[in-house]
């Protein structure tokens, strides 16, 4: 007698036209999709910090953009004066808040500082006497 090399009959779960081979496939495909998509974000914000190293009072738009690239756009807290650039990851929703991160403030076209220090201290408003 032969021996054939067929699937063992004890596991038919697992040949690949059945559905539970289709529902593996689809969901390890979800897994790596989402692992994905999170880790861009997450190597973002580090070079993005790192970038941030090089930045200097006085820069022009231009200036920082070729340092940092583009700023996060259509954000609702965004304002034409202030670019936001993620750099930290805090509710774990997919969403960038403002919270998550850092703000460079222009006045005039060029750089006058950044970062929520700087950014808190300038949307205060001044102590009436």
């Amino acid at each position: 007698m032969t021996q054939h090399n067929k699937i063992p009959q004890t596991l038919p779960y697992l040949q690949r036209n059945g559905s539970f081979f289709r529902l593996f496939v689809y969901c390890a495909l979800a897994i790596i999709t989402c692992t994905l998509l999170s880790s861009c974000a997450y190597f973002s914000q580090y070079s993005n910090i790192r970038d941030s190293r090089d930045l200097r009072i006085g820069m022009t738009k231009q200036q920082v953009l070729d340092i940092m690239g583009e700023p996060l756009r259509d954000q609702k807290f965004g304002k034409p004066d202030v670019w936001f650039y993620y750099v930290d990851t805090v509710w774990h929703d997919f969403l960038t808040t403002e919270d998550e991160c850092m703000p460079l403030v222009f006045e005039n076209g060029t750089l006058i500082g950044w970062g929520n220090d700087f950014y808190n201290q300038r949307q205060a408003p001044a102590n009436p006497k």
